[in-house]
């Protein structure tokens, strides 16, 4: 007997009867009260539309970025006679409230919503404060410079911050990893082994690093509090095949005092040449705050002058990031119009509360946004077409295949005003995509096979984003688009990648999520690609992820997970979230799982914490930047992953 679904055998007792009966009416209570909360949801996200049919949420991160905004400005408005007076003091100023405002109760700051704290969030916080003007004896920075030294000071801080604090002399520069320019000219295109993101942060931090500019700091201003007494100061070691490459980086540093300063030239005019070639046709050198960041630095060591168009132009891209209000200053990473864009679209049309004249707004700007040229792709792929989308407004050179998976999700429910460029558009993504697939069967974010593990032994690859790995995530958002289109697990790229999740599947059922948090985002994602690739050989693994998703269920009803799943290698819960919850759901709906009462009540959670804007409030950061290093929220999962699930089981309840 299935009593969820009012099934009751001939001759049951009365009671067990009514029984079943006011479930089924508590469940067609549940539906009415899902479709209300869908029209609300739906009519409020579609009001979120830009006037050229775009959405585009806010998209924010840890005070790293606005501490290094702080070093930024030093940089480019240096103190004179010791003392500091940037044009820019009132954006400073907004900047510090916004740091001091986000620091925890023991002194330090998190790299995640109620996460620990963190010893190069700390460290980097309690320098732009300082810097800033606040007395080293302000309880603040008091409590932050006791956190730094129990976390271990600025002898346990990552290769970055070291690197950061070492062009203003506050950190020694012979214990700050080198980059070196002559990454450009190494043979085998070694800097394309490197994932794309990497390539675009190091580049131009080798210019900085190979021009020698230390720039000065306000008189009487050190960061010698932050090192623990006594303990000494070494390259990142983490085994034998890294001291090695410290040994190398050793040689580099002589090579920079007494190398042969042809190639040296050469090297930085290589450099150069490549990050000026990746800022055209794109929102900045890869999109991105610290390669964008590094960009203008570099530009300003190069001898750019203040009135360049180039530099200009860089400072303002970045400076776009910029989230502004009368009191507080906060930076975004980057920003997701085309991201939010095709979510948000998918979201609506699943539910059915699109409007055709929205959508068609937006599938225009979409089909504007197509990228047409070669990227850092290419290299690996010479003879594949461009097609499919980058995750920014322009980042030519940097398209994405999860967002162009998504994207071809989202044109399923929207017919732009020329059909027929449509279809090419269409087909050229597509075709793209298949042509992305790596060797092991999965895809990746930007690249291809990018998997050298060597490559993480350098000393400057602790920010744990050395490279782009296939992953399940991502696996499964294009096996779900490629399916939709007509694909089939026949098909030997849909065969590959069911083959490439049954592997990596976890002994407890769940898949690992790169690019959300975490097993919960890597799960619902893998399960919906096997659902839409109707392979024969994938039921007991749906099963078996559908019995994890629901042990990993608060008792409220929803779930959560915590940014320490990435630390421990393994689920750890968090007080639910909506988006967290829509994935469950959607992963539970994608095994068939639409009656139990883990999903009633996962849904019954979502529908009554519907807030008075038709959206949901969330707290907790859910999305991933670089595991153990970088998290994001993006202000826009709250909203239309709640109205994706919804839609998604309310449009099965009939049946249940």
């Amino acid at each position: 007997m299935r009593e969820e679904s009012g099934y009751i055998l001939p001759g049951q007792p009365a009671d067990a009867m009514k029984a079943v009966a006011a479930a089924r009416e508590e469940v067609r209570e549940l539906a009415r009260r899902t479709r209300e909360v869908v029209e609300a949801s739906g009519r409020s996200l579609a009001g979120l539309q830009f006037e050229p049919g775009y959405w585009r949420g806010d998209l924010t991160a840890d005070t790293t970025l606005e501490s290094d905004f702080v070093l930024l400005e030093l940089w480019m408005h240096p103190p004179e006679n010791g003392r500091w007076s940037p044009p820019s003091r009132a954006r400073i100023d907004k900047a510090l409230a916004t740091i001091l405002d986000r620091q925890s109760p023991d002194g330090g700051w998190p790299i995640y919503t109620a996460g620990p704290s963190e010893v190069n969030a700390t460290a980097r916080a309690y320098v732009a404060l300082k810097l800033g003007g606040y007395s080293p004896d302000h309880p603040a920075l008091a409590r932050a410079r006791q956190k730094v030294l129990a976390l271990g000071g600025l002898q346990a801080a990552n290769s970055y911050t070291k690197i950061n604090l070492s062009l203003f002399g506050l950190f020694p520069k012979q214990f700050a990893p080198t980059v070196p320019p002559e990454l450009v000219l190494m043979p085998g295109n070694l800097l394309y082994e490197m994932s794309s993101w990497t390539r675009a942060i190091v580049i131009p931090l080798s210019i900085v690093q190979a021009s020698g500019v230390r720039r000065p700091v306000p008189e009487g201003m050190t960061a010698e509090e932050l090192f623990v007494p006594g303990q000494k100061l070494k390259l990142p070691k983490k085994d034998r095949l890294s001291a090695v490459f410290n040994q190398a980086d050793r040689i580099l540093k002589l090579w920079e005092r007494r190398g042969i300063r042809d190639i040296r030239a050469k090297a930085v005019r290589e450099a150069e040449k490549w990050m000026l070639d990746r800022m055209r046709y794109t929102d900045g050198l890869g999109a991105i705050y610290p390669s964008m960041m590094y960009s203008i630095m570099a530009m300003d060591v190069l001898g750019y002058e203040r009135d360049h168009p180039d530099l200009n132009e860089a400072l303002k891209q970045f400076h776009d990031l910029i989230l502004e209000t009368p009191d507080r200053l906060e930076f975004q990473p980057a920003v997701s119009p085309v991201w939010d864009t095709a979510i948000a679209m998918f979201a609506l049309g699943e539910a059915g509360v699109a409007d055709p004249g929205r959508m068609r707004r937006a599938a225009d700007w979409l089909m504007d946004k197509e990228v047409r040229r070669k990227g850092d792709w290419s290299v690996k792929r010479p003879d594949l077409r461009p097609g499919g989308w980058a995750f920014e407004f322009a980042n030519e050179f940097y398209p994405d295949i999860d967002d162009t998976a998504m994207v071809l999700l989202a044109l399923e429910h929207a017919r732009a005003s020329d059909p027929e460029r449509q279809a090419r558009v269409e087909k050229r993504a597509v075709d793209w995509i298949v042509g992305m697939q790596s060797s092991d069967g999965g895809w990746a974010a930007f690249d291809v096979d990018n998997n050298w593990q060597l490559l993480n032994k350098v000393p400057f690859a602790d920010h744990n984003a050395m490279l782009d790995p296939t992953c399940p995530d991502i696996t499964g958002r294009v096996m779900d688009a490629l399916c939709r289109r007509g694909y089939t697990y026949a098909h030997p790229a849909i065969e590959r990648g069911v083959q490439y999740l049954l592997a990596h599947q976890r002994d407890d059922g769940s898949w690992y999520g790169r690019w959300g948090v975490n097993y919960v985002y890597g799960t619902f994602l893998a399960l919906r690609g096997l659902r839409s690739s109707r392979s024969p050989v994938v039921t007991g693994a749906m099963r078996k992820a559908a019995d994890w998703l629901r042990s990993a269920q608060n008792p409220d009803g929803g779930w959560g997970e915590s940014c320490v799943s990435y630390e421990v290698h393994r689920f750890a819960a968090a007080p639910s979230t909506p988006s967290q919850t829509a994935w469950a759901l959607l992963g539970l709906d994608a095994a068939g799982d639409r009656g139990s009462p883990a999903a009633r009540a996962g849904v019954q959670w979502l529908v009554d914490r519907l807030n008075s804007k038709g959206a949901w409030d969330e707290e907790l950061m859910t999305g991933t930047g670089f595991p153990n290093v970088f998290y994001l929220t993006y202000h826009l999962y709250r909203h239309y992953f709640p109205l994706l699930a919804l839609a998604a089981w309310q449009s099965k309840a009939p049946e249940i």
